[in-house]
């Protein structure tokens, strides 16, 4: 991907009401690599399972896939219009696709993107698991049981019911790729449900990849720092939205487009002696 001079902040005052947002609306637009991400067939003739793949993180990611070789599964929570943009881009490159609209809080939907996804395409050589549930707080008493439920639900009880039910159709060589975060060493305090997500993600994805490894099947994760996706208008406070990504080194957001390659290096078979590991892609703030 040739270098490109991103937008830094301050942005402009924006707000979505609704959770978890849409690309649209955002100024500026966010970079899914649209334009600049270049395939050479690292994932030729895989089959990927991406969740929250309608937008941010996950689009970039489909994106890539595709013009990697992937045919692509494409899971979001109810964001047609973002998901059929998603679609468009993949099947663009060539690659087929399969949309997946539910809700991954609910278990039999979990099994069901899975069986659905084996159903068209026969197996599941990688899985993403990447959607995600945050809010800010200010304290903890603003926090509500049902609302600190929902987080680890969305957030790491959804990557064990999906892998759980994927992993009977991976076979050796397959890939996992779980979306941690920089919140899982450094905890932002008005995400602490979602860094405390975070860090059970790390945690899990150490722990599977031990326990898959005699099945061939490897596990890691990305860590991501500020990412421009609709989750940040869509769950911040406009003065946290316009100052977004200057507490970096690089002082502005990432895009999406620049964590897909993180993605590719680790669900193709070039990373095959590399499981239990995670990437960083924090614009500069080193994870421990």
């Amino acid at each position: 991907m040739a270098q490109i001079s991103y937008p830094k902040p301050p942005f402009s005052d924006q707000q979505q009401d609704r959770q978890p947002g849409q690309s649209a609306p955002m100024n500026p637009p966010p970079d899914h690599g649209e334009k600049t991400y270049k395939g050479s067939g690292k994932l030729a003739g895989k089959i990927a399972l991406i969740t929250g793949a309608d937008s941010g993180i996950g689009r970039a990611v489909a994106i890539a896939f595709a013009r990697e070789g992937a045919d692509v599964a494409i899971a979001y929570l109810n964001e047609h219009e973002d998901a059929k943009e998603t679609a468009r881009w993949v099947e663009e490159a060539g690659r087929k696709t399969l949309l997946l609209p539910g809700d991954i809080t609910d278990r039999a939907f979990c099994r069901e993107l899975v069986a659905k996804t084996v159903e068209l395409f026969g197996r599941v050589d990688v899985l993403v698991n990447n959607a995600a549930y945050q809010m800010v707080y200010d304290s903890l008493e603003d926090i509500s049981d049902e609302e600190w439920d929902k987080t680890f639900s969305t957030n790491i009880g959804a990557i064990f019911r999906i892998t759980k039910a994927a992993v009977p159709y991976m076979k050796p060589g397959s890939a996992i790729v779980n979306t941690t975060s920089v919140n899982a060493d450094s905890p932002n305090p008005g995400l602490i449900a979602y860094a405390s997500t975070k860090g059970a993600i790390q945690n899990f994805t150490g722990g599977l990849a031990q326990l898959l490894a005699e099945k061939g099947i490897r596990a890691n994760g990305v860590a991501p720092g500020p990412i421009w996706t609709p989750l940040i208008p869509s769950t911040m406070k406009p003065e946290q939205v316009r100052t977004f990504g200057s507490q970096v080194p690089m002082k502005r957001p990432g895009q999406p487009a620049e964590l897909a390659a993180a993605y590719v290096m680790l669900a193709s078979d070039e990373a095959s002696y590399i499981s239990g590991a995670t990437i960083a892609v924090t614009g500069g703030k080193p994870i421990i």
